[in-house]
């Protein structure tokens, strides 16, 4: 028998999936994390759900891993010490950057330009120059940059960033250059940016290569001293690491090129969403994943995440693919305050972390925190054992909010009210940021939640949203762990192609499409992974002719050989339109041209519950009160684990099972699928759960000026009139 591992590493929690690769079923185990070495969080869950399964580690053959360690040293700064060679005359790259400072129109009276992770004292210039056509301008004077790069040894860098301009068309300099560099610095690694992004713009590719560099020892380090002890405990053991794009990484690939891996974690998180929601009939949806110390949304279409071009971290943005995941500092151990200046109460971003952690846990946090107020609120009710093993303290939870009560003059259940209040409309907004400010209409959207704090919080996001039904798949405190245990082995090729469409052809773009095919798919080959189940998508960025900006478009090339370029350019001019209202009359250009290659995906069984009629009373365990809309109110809680497909869970209810709970508002109600998923509803106005199923597979409707005029003429259509009744419906 044989078992694959998903590993989810959070700021607070670590989350464990075990899957048997026969039969499909599953384990699952959930443990504190230990942010000073998050291996040995690992491991620890590793020995839980090997305890909760009945097996020996040794019958673990996979470990999938999603983890923060490449996030969290951009974030705090204290990567490798990086050296950087670059063409001569183009010393000063990174502090040029480009000419956007955020903020606003007065952004840049605050804005701090933070310094360049390979500083100017450490950066080198070439004797070399290549065309943009990849021709020898000017031949690389090797003996002086083999005494450069002896310098820069003797100033103690820790990584070696090589970035010559037009290096994508020709990369025998920079190849040459790590030859020596190899030589001269044994043990320093060399990141090469025809290596790492081979696309033009030299800017965005060396920032990137830099940051390559920047992160590579310390996950270099992480990574094999984590397979050193999982190939310990489970001999012959294969570790992959989840990429920012929701696929998976040899560990060797993710040690080379840890950039990919910015994203890691929350793209676990979506990939296990989506998952979840295909199996439940719902290809349309917004990931809403709350954790201890951020929540993170993304939009799903079609069954697929966006994804976009370029990862940002901090104020570093890089040119890498990943799911398209905004973040903000919300989560269950976001700290509230009352600043003494302001008086006005202030949630996050600051987190208690999994150490102290909030009051309620009795770990020795005392700052008031979002776990605190829904503990005050009873919807985190004191028989919650979180993990299966953690207490909940109720008093030293509404001691920590009575410090906000008593400086804003409210009563406790106010004053918790108000911080869960503002924690909303703070995710709120990021939800936004993925669906309204994209072109999408947030109510032809279900809503997933997931994470240990995600379903707390949905039926409210929901509401604020209009987005119906909200989703609570089974074990959302470890969906993370599911996306990282059911994603699979992915790499990609891209190349820059800069050509108008009318200097072109469509035998031209196929058959660099498929050159960039076979590039990616030699490395799913080392990976064992068999041609016959590997599956390839092309994509190619596209612009106007003269314009900057480009634009990412999916490419069938069954269909870009039947219709020709215009397979591009339609949807192109959609997408356009969609973002930006209008499409321009001007020639289209090919920029970049990109195969991405899947492995197969993972056998995990949805399992089924037993069917049972609209009456859950067999699940209730106790008569409880929270504190809602404005007032008390009697509610009762159920034990997840024995509701039956067909119950419906009216509101006020509190969900509670082993890793997460879930509050279900008053007027609100949850019924429970076939395959064990929470679908709450408005009791009056929105879509039913039926109906959704019914119109999940329908085209995802967008908000263009188009369409938004079209819904502001007179309404002589009988499907308008219909549309607007819904939506008021909804909106009350």
């Amino acid at each position: 028998m044989s078992y694959r591992l998903g590993v989810d590493v959070g700021g607070t929690f670590t989350d464990l999936l075990l899957v048997n690769e026969k039969s499909g079923d599953t384990f699952t185990a959930k443990v504190p994390s230990t942010p000073q070495d998050s291996s040995i969080g690992v491991l620890n869950g590793i020995a839980k759900v090997c305890n909760n399964a009945g097996i020996d580690p040794t019958e673990i053959t996979h470990v999938m891993h999603g983890t923060t360690v490449a996030t969290n040293t951009m974030l705090e700064g204290n990567g490798a010490t990086v050296g950087l060679v670059t063409t001569k005359g183009y010393r000063q790259v990174l502090q040029i950057a480009r000419s956007y400072v955020p903020g606003g129109l007065g952004g840049w009276v605050i804005y701090n330009k933070s310094n360049p992770i390979a500083p100017l004292a450490l950066t080198i210039e070439a004797e070399e120059r290549m065309s943009a056509k990849g021709e020898v301008v000017r031949k690389l004077d090797e003996a002086k940059i083999e005494a450069e790069l002896i310098r820069l040894r003797d100033k103690g860098i820790e990584a070696l960033t090589v970035s010559l301009i037009n290096s994508y068309a020709n990369p025998a300099n920079e190849k040459k250059i790590k030859r020596i560099a190899t030589r001269v610095m044994p043990g320093i690694p060399v990141s090469l940016s025809s290596e790492v992004v081979p696309e033009m713009q030299e800017y965005e590719r060396t920032v990137t290569t830099v940051a390559n560099s920047f992160v590579r020892p310390k996950v270099q380090t992480y990574i094999r001293n984590l397979h050193r002890e999982l190939t310990r405990k489970m001999k012959n053991v294969q570790l992959h690491v989840l990429r920012s794009d929701g696929g998976l990484a040899a560990a060797k690939a993710a040690e080379e090129m840890p950039v990919n891996l910015l994203m890691s974690g929350p793209a676990g998180g979506v990939a296990g969403a989506i998952w979840v929601a295909n199996q439940a009939g719902f290809p349309n949806l917004l990931t809403f994943d709350m954790g201890g110390t951020s929540t993170d949304v993304c939009l799903v279409q079609d069954g697929k995440a966006q994804l976009r071009r370029e990862t940002t971290v901090g104020d570093v943005t890089v040119r890498a693919s990943s799911v398209d995941v905004r973040t903000v500092g919300a989560g269950g151990g976001s700290i509230a305050k009352v600043p003494e200046l302001t008086k006005a109460l202030r949630v996050g971003p600051e987190s208690a972390g999994a150490a102290p952690g909030p009051a309620a846990y009795d770990l020795g946090g005392e700052a008031p925190t979002v776990t605190d107020a829904n503990v005050t609120l009873g919807y985190l009710p004191a028989e919650v054992r979180l993990g299966g093993d953690m207490t909940i303290r109720k008093d030293l939870a509404e001691k920590a909010v009575k410090s906000i009560a008593d400086a804003l003059d409210l009563t406790v259940h106010e004053a918790a009210s108000g911080i869960v209040d503002i924690v909303n409309e703070n995710m709120f907004g990021a939800l936004r940021l993925v669906s309204v400010e994209q072109g999408h209409d947030p109510r032809d959207f279900a809503l997933i939640a997931f994470g240990g704090a995600g379903p707390l919080h949905a039926n409210a996001l929901g509401r604020l949203m209009g987005s119906w039904p909200v989703i609570i798949p089974p074990g959302p405190g470890v969906l993370c762990a599911y996306g990282d245990a059911t994603t699979r082995v992915r790499d990609e090729a891209s190349r820059t192609f800069i050509r108008k469409f009318t200097d072109t052809s469509v035998d031209e773009v196929v058959k660099t499409f498929e050159d960039l095919a076979d590039t990616a798919a030699k490395t799913l080959d080392n990976e064992g992974v068999a041609r016959k189940d590997q599956s390839v998508s092309y994509q190619v960025d596209v612009r106007y002719h003269g314009q900057g900006l480009q634009l990412t478009v999916d490419v069938d090339l069954k269909q870009l050989r039947k219709k020709g370029l215009d397979a591009i350019g339609g949807p192109f001019d959609e997408m356009h339109r969609q973002l930006f209202t209008f499409a321009l009359e001007l020639d289209k250009e090919v920029v970049n041209l990109r195969a991405v290659l899947q492995g197969k995906p993972t056998k995990v069984k949805a399992p089924e519950l037993k069917r049972g009629g609209p009456d859950p009373k067999a699940a209730v365990v106790a008569e409880h009160k929270i504190y809602a809309d404005g007032k008390m109110r009697k509610a009762k809680i159920y034990d997840r684990a024995k509701l039956k497909a067909g119950n419906k869970v009216a509101g006020p209810a509190v969900v509670m099972e082993m890793d997460s709970t879930t509050v279900i508002l008053p007027g609100h109600t949850g019924s429970v699928d076939r395959f064990g998923n929470i679908l709450i509803n408005p009791d009056k106005g929105g879509s039913s759960a039926k109906t959704r199923q019914a119109t999940a597979t329908k085209p995802v409707k967008k908000v263009t000026k188009a369409s938004a005029k079209t819904a502001a003429g007179k309404g002589k259509k009988k499907a308008t009139k219909k549309k607007k009744a819904v939506r008021k419906r909804a909106a009350a």
